[in-house]
C-alpha cells in the first residue's frame, strides 16, 4: 500500500467508498438496494426542511436513481426496526446494530452533557417533570409533543415548548425512542422496549472507548480515506475522546496512515478502501449528504467551496437557499438552487452556477438529471427561473434541448 496519494486517488478512493464509483442509476431499485446502500453508509441525516425533498431520500436517489421512496419510509418504520432513528451525525436514521454503539451519548445526556444548552434541566432540576412525562408514556402509549400541548401534568401546566423539550431530552437520553414521524414530520415517543428489538437491547453495553473505536472503524469505511477530523465528524464523537481510539484503529491495522497531496493533515486510509476503477455518471448532492456535509473535506477533496445558506438573509445569499451541489464524472461542476412546486407539478431551478473548468457538456448533463429528479418527485414540468442563467449559457443549443426535451421550460423574464 502506498504511503503517499495523490489528491486524485483521494479523491476516487472517497468516491467509490459512497457509493460514487461508475454510476448505474436505471435499473428497478428494490428494498435490498436500499439497504444494502444505507449500510454502506451507516447513516442517513434527517432535516424538517421540505422545499425540495426531506433530506433522508435524496442520498438514496443520488446513488440510485429513482426509486419508491414508500419503500424507504416501509423500512424505517417497520416493526422490526432494522433502522432506527437517534443523534449520529445530527438526526439520523441509522442501522438498529449501531444502537449499542450509541448508548454512551445515552448515558452522557442523562447527566446533562453533549445536549442542548435548554435541555440540560432536564437532568438536573426539571428532572422530575421529565419523569412525569415518562411515566404518561408508559401508561398511555406514544405520544407526541403536540399531544401535550396545553394538559396538566403533575408539575404544573405544559406548554408546547416544555413539552417538546423533555421529549427531546428522554430521546437523548435514550429514555424513550422514536416510533416514527407523522405527515407533518413530527416525530413520535414511546418506550425503548415498545419500539427497538429486544435482541438488540439485550446486548452488554460497550464500555465508551470501544463504542467509539467502533462508530469511527465504521467512518473510515464509509469515507474510505479520511483525516482524523473526518472521522469523528461522521458520528460526532467529541475531540478529547478521538485520539486514542483512532491510534488504536492504527494499531491494529483497521486504518493506514498515508500523506495525502495537497493535505495538510494526516490521512488515514481504510484497510479495505480501493479507488475505483471509473469515474462516470452523474448526480445531483444534498446538502446534508455524507459527500458533503463535512465542508472542509468537501474543499479538500474537490476544490470545492460550499455552504449551506438556508439561515443567511436572502439578499446576502451567494448561491440560494437550498442548494445541490451536481457532481459529474468524479468532479463537482455546478450547483443548483431548487424547489419542488407541489402544487404546480414543477420543479424549479431559482438558481445555478457553474464551476471554472466545467466541461461543455455540463449543462446538458444536469439538464437530464433535473428531469430525472423531477420524474423521481412526480413532478412533470422543470421550470428554469431567469436568474439561473442556464438559458443564455446554453445559447444555440437551448432552442434544440428544449424542443426535445417538452417538460423543460425556460421562464420568461419578464
Amino acid at each position: 500500500m502506498k504511503s503517499e496519494l495523490s489528491a486524485s486517488d483521494a479523491r476516487r478512493i472517497a468516491l467509490n467508498a459512497h457509493g460514487f464509483n461508475a454510476l448505474n442509476r436505471s435499473g428497478d431499485i428494490r428494498a435490498a438496494h436500499l439497504r444494502k446502500s444505507i449500510d454502506r453508509l451507516g447513516v442517513l441525516q434527517i432535516d424538517s426542511v421540505n422545499v425540495l425533498v426531506r433530506a433522508h431520500y435524496l442520498p438514496l436517489f443520488s446513488r440510485l436513481g429513482s426509486y419508491d421512496r414508500n419503500l424507504l419510509d416501509a423500512m424505517t418504520a417497520a416493526k422490526s426496526k432494522r433502522y432506527f432513528e437517534y443523534w449520529g451525525h445530527e438526526a439520523s436514521v441509522l442501522p438498529i446494530n449501531c444502537q449499542p454503539l450509541l448508548r454512551w451519548r445515552m448515558a452522557r445526556a442523562r447527566r446533562g452533557i453533549g445536549v442542548w444548552k435548554q435541555l440540560q434541566p432536564f437532568a438536573h432540576e426539571k428532572r422530575a417533570e421529565a419523569n412525569a412525562l415518562l411515566k404518561r408514556i408508559k401508561a398511555e402509549g406514544p405520544l407526541a409533543a403536540s399531544d401535550i400541548a396545553g394538559s396538566r401534568a403533575a408539575k404544573g401546566m405544559w406548554v408546547w415548548s416544555e413539552a417538546k423539550h423533555a421529549l427531546e431530552w428522554l430521546f437523548w437520553a435514550g429514555l424513550v425512542a422514536a416510533t416514527h414521524r407523522r405527515g407533518n414530520f413530527e416525530r413520535v415517543y414511546d418506550l425503548p422496549e415498545r419500539v427497538l428489538p429486544s435482541a438488540i437491547l439485550e446486548l452488554p453495553t460497550p464500555n465508551e472507548r470501544d463504542a467509539q473505536r467502533s462508530l469511527l472503524a465504521r467512518s473510515a469505511a464509509a469515507l474510505g480515506i479520511a483525516t482524523a477530523d473526518d472521522l469523528r465528524d461522521y458520528y460526532r464523537i467529541p475531540a478529547p475522546d478521538a485520539p486514542l481510539p483512532i491510534a488504536q484503529l492504527v494499531e491494529e491495522g483497521t486504518i493506514i496512515p498515508v500523506r495525502v497531496e495537497g493535505w495538510r493533515q494526516q490521512a488515514y486510509l481504510h484497510r479495505h478502501a480501493r479507488a475505483g476503477r471509473r469515474l462516470e455518471g452523474v448526480a445531483l448532492i444534498s446538502p446534508f449528504d455524507p459527500l458533503v456535509w463535512h465542508r472542509p473535506r468537501t474543499e479538500r477533496l474537490f476544490g470545492f467551496r460550499y455552504r449551506l445558506e438556508i439561515y443567511t438573509p436572502a439578499h446576502k445569499r451567494e448561491h440560494g437557499y437550498y442548494v445541490l451541489p451536481f457532481l459529474l464524472d468524479g468532479a463537482i461542476v455546478a450547483r443548483v438552487d431548487l424547489k419542488a412546486d407541489r402544487k404546480a407539478g414543477t420543479l424549479i431551478v431559482q438558481r445555478a452556477h457553474f464551476e471554472p473548468g466545467a466541461p461543455s457538456y455540463t449543462i446538458e448533463r444536469l439538464l437530464g438529471e433535473l428531469q430525472l429528479m423531477a420524474s423521481w418527485l412526480g413532478l412533470p414540468v422543470v421550470t428554469i427561473a431567469p436568474a439561473a442563467a442556464i438559458h443564455p449559457v446554453l445559447g444555440a443549443k437551448s432552442a434544440r434541448l428544449h424542443a426535445r426535451a417538452q417538460t423543460i421550460a425556460f421562464a420568461d423574464p419578464k
